[in-house]
């Protein structure tokens, strides 16, 4: 199946389980992964034959910033849902959710969450 990928979308959101996080809010980071059957935009050069970019970072953009989650898991099954309600031609999405300040008992590292959905799920 052919992809469409956007990466490294760039957030600043109040999601976590800490009452800092809550309060002071951090950057998170998405990749996404759309799987859509792109033959037809990739034969006839149309606009209208492939899944808008900018309608895909919208949505994202908007389960980011305007919900609150405890964790990254329902944060990128939000985003999942969303996506795949945007455009029907998604057959299936993969979100990937960084956080790279969550709160850990070590000087350094990255923390992320990968979700897959398919149509049907929703």
């Amino acid at each position: 199946m052919d992809a469409i990928h956007l990466q490294d979308l760039a957030f600043y959101a109040y999601h976590g389980v800490h009452a800092e996080e809550a309060r002071l809010g951090q950057r998170f980071q998405v990749d996404l992964t759309c799987h859509v059957d792109l033959s037809e935009a990739s034969a006839s050069d149309r606009y209208e034959d492939t899944v808008c970019y900018g309608l895909l970072t919208e949505t994202v953009e908007r389960v980011v910033t305007t919900s609150r989650f405890q964790l990254i898991e329902r944060l990128a099954g939000a985003i999942a849902d969303a996506v795949l309600e945007c455009d029907a031609r998604i057959a299936s999405v993969r979100v990937r959710v960084h956080k790279p300040g969550a709160p850990l008992p070590i000087a350094s590292g990255r923390v992320s969450v990968e979700i897959s959905r398919a149509r049907g799920h929703v």
